[in-house]
């Protein structure tokens, strides 16, 4: 079974980008894996001083360590990310920052979303390049959803046209992220990462 996490990053007060997290964490699992929502708000993370890695043994904040032990068990990522101002969103920066090796030879994918028309995709092009840089492989499937309200509904159920588009995206990007956690996952196994 895929241990998969799903990161959400928004701190804004009418949070309507976590129906794409709740979406994706409910396709997940009705496919056999088995996803968790990691919420950037309610890890808690202060703005980045130190990374994980700076810490002593057992001396970083709790909240790091958990996390810290939930990304190293996991198979794959998932970043669903809102776009501000053509650019990230720095709750959901500033926690991936605090941690480095934890991340490294696992798959991620990115599914994007904004208010308007263009779907977050200026974000999640900058997200590619970012987690890359973290040693993850980056899945070439994609999501981007605009506008999230006309989309998803309240309870994270598709509607309409867009609903239905992103119904049938899904299917396509979630094969894809099981192709490659398997594959990342095959290889782990047999040859030890090079560093």
């Amino acid at each position: 079974m895929d241990k998969i996490l799903v990161f959400y990053g928004s701190y804004r007060s009418d949070r309507v980008g976590i129906r794409l997290a709740q979406f994706i964490v409910d396709g997940l699992r009705a496919r056999g894996a088995a996803p968790e929502l990691v919420d950037a708000q309610a890890v808690g993370l202060p703005m980045l001083d130190r990374m994980y890695k700076e810490y002593p043994a057992g001396q970083a904040p709790q909240a790091m360590e958990d996390l810290a032990r939930r990304i190293r068990a996991a198979d794959a990522f998932v970043f669903v990310c809102g776009e501000y101002n053509w650019g990230p969103q720095p709750g959901l920066k500033n926690l991936t920052d605090h941690f480095l090796e934890e991340w490294f030879w696992r798959p991620a994918a990115i599914a994007s979303y904004s208010a308007g028309r263009f779907s977050g995709v200026r974000s999640g092009s900058t997200w590619h390049a970012i987690l890359s840089e973290m040693g993850m492989v980056v899945i070439s499937s994609a999501l981007a959803v605009g506008p999230i309200a006309q989309t998803l509904d309240a309870d994270a159920q598709p509607q309409g046209g867009p609903g239905e588009s992103l119904r049938k995206a899904f299917t396509r990007f979630a094969d894809d992220l099981a192709w490659w956690t398997e594959a990342a996952r095959a290889q782990r196994g047999r040859v030890a990462p090079p560093y």
